[in-house]
């Protein structure tokens, strides 16, 4: 899935209009012009090019940036922790509000509690991540100055309270891209548990509810929710773009759209390799994670 991830890009990148040769500087001769083409390699067929992009990237050479000429690997490397901290907040906080408000509404479903939390979900999938993040930052930055707006740290502080501060709002705001989803998946799933046989028998057999939700429906009903929620990362990664560009937070889907503004196509090919591996990465930790869920599929 990387490799072909991988060759996709770089297939469509050279194709565009212009190709990776249109950053280049228009002051220079056409002999100098020709020359840096050719120093490029980018004179030759694009299939053997990927070849040989492909070995280099397999030792964890992903090329030079186009724009500043220093190393893709480095530039993202840099990025990397902050993009991964700040998805992996919002992959926790939408889990952790997603499954309780999910059994909530299971346990009252047709009542007035899952109407309106439905229709919170219905606005939730509705309202873009950049209109919700501006609306933070005026009400919890600029009205009530308890969080900052942008930011990894302050200009002053670099201590973890600090970072955690920075982190609150965009994680949020992130969080609203697969929040709603979650909600559903975890709703529906346990209303199809809970009328089971033996979700019945353990209630006949005198267990409390608490004990019925948590230790026989919750586990079986995680089961599609967890796989729903490794689906869930490319989307969560594809909205760290946005979000990043509104809290002017440095990780990786900022450089992205630096990248993508400056036509720095090896920077693109290999942001797009990254974030394929950490799909692939999330798809097998899904995989792993049904084995502790389900014993019946770690007997097998």
């Amino acid at each position: 899935m990387v490799v072909f991830a991988s060759a996709l890009t770089f297939f469509f990148v050279n194709l565009a209009p212009g190709g990776p040769a249109s950053v280049m500087r228009f002051d220079v001769s056409a002999e100098q012009r020709e020359a840096l083409i050719h120093r490029m390699g980018l004179d030759r067929p694009v299939p053997e090019r990927y070849v040989e992009w492909l070995a280099a990237a397999v030792r964890g050479d992903l090329g030079s940036s186009l724009l500043t000429d220093e190393p893709v690997a480095q530039r993202i490397g840099e990025r990397l922790p902050n993009t991964l901290a700040l998805a992996g907040s919002a992959l926790l906080l939408s889990v952790g509000a997603g499954i309780p408000i999910g059994v909530v509404q299971a346990l009252r479903r047709g009542r007035a509690v899952d109407h309106v939390l439905s229709l919170l979900s219905a606005v939730g999938l509705a309202v873009p991540v950049f209109w919700l993040g501006i609306v933070l930052i005026l009400v919890f930055a600029v009205s009530l100055h308890v969080l900052p707006s942008a930011g990894v740290t302050g200009v002053a502080s670099d201590s973890l309270g600090d970072r955690l501060a920075h982190l609150v709002l965009p994680a949020v705001a992130l969080a609203t891209t697969i929040l709603p989803t979650i909600v559903r998946f975890v709703r529906s799933s346990t209303i199809e548990v809970l009328d089971e046989d033996y979700i019945r028998t353990a209630t006949s057999k005198g267990l409390s509810p608490r004990t019925v939700i948590t230790r026989h429906a919750l586990r079986n009903a995680l089961i599609p929710v967890v796989s729903a929620i490794g689906a869930l990362v490319p989307r969560l990664l594809g909205g760290t773009v946005v979000t990043e560009a509104v809290f002017g937070w440095p990780g990786m889907g900022r450089l992205a759209l630096e990248a993508a503004q400056g036509r720095d196509y090896p920077l693109v090919t290999g942001l797009t390799v990254v974030v394929a591996a950490i799909a692939v990465a999330a798809s097998l930790a899904v995989d792993l994670a049904y084995t502790r869920i389900d014993p019946r599929i770690r007997l097998t």
